[in-house]
């Protein structure tokens, strides 16, 4: 059974065992988002569960691939869990309104870790994650994929999700083509 936690210091050697492993629970940054997260559990564990939670944006600005900072969007991080961490899923929103700025490629972002892909922990963690965006009163989310992601697109067709357009990623991210997908709540 696939269930969304809330990170915390139980499920914690779970998740960084994971990135020991070689898993990155960021599909852009990759290996160096590992590394700045271990050094980050091993400074101060319960500042960076902390940092995964922040529903208020209360936390400092956020630095994009290319290193430009932007002010944080409300959101959370939760752990797709099957019994230890086969996962990690995001939320992030403005207030007020469904629509995101340019530079946040969407409002649900996931990253299956590769020893437990292709068994359905992304779409079900999708599935409930958009129980999280309706409760915040999301008319709809988007979800964006690369073009030959044809995993992630299926999660999201899996999901409700029609595509809305192609487009090019903002400038932070190297401007490569992406696809966006909105999931009506």
């Amino acid at each position: 059974m696939v269930e969304l936690v809330k990170p915390a210091l139980e499920h914690l050697p779970s998740y960084k065992a994971a990135l020991e492993r070689g898993w990155s629970p960021d599909n852009v940054r990759l290996m160096e988002a590992t590394r700045e997260q271990l050094a980050a559990i091993e400074k101060n564990p319960t500042a960076f569960l902390a940092d995964l939670d922040d529903p208020d944006a209360k936390g400092g600005p956020v630095t994009l691939p290319d290193g430009t900072k932007v002010p944080r969007l409300p959101g959370f991080r939760r752990w797709i869990w099957d019994g230890e961490v086969a996962g990690s899923i995001g939320l992030r929103w403005q207030r007020g309104t469904a629509e995101l700025p340019p530079h946040v490629l969407g409002h649900i972002g996931y990253a299956v870790v590769p020893w437990k892909r292709r068994r359905g922990h992304a779409t079900e963690a999708v599935r409930l994650m958009l129980g999280e965006a309706r409760a915040l009163g999301l008319p709809f989310v988007e979800i964006t994929a690369k073009p030959g992601n044809l995993a992630s697109q299926k999660v999201v067709l899996a999901n409700g999700g029609r595509l809305v357009g192609r487009f090019f990623e903002d400038a932070a991210y190297g401007g490569a083509e992406s696809l966006r997908y909105r999931i009506d709540l």
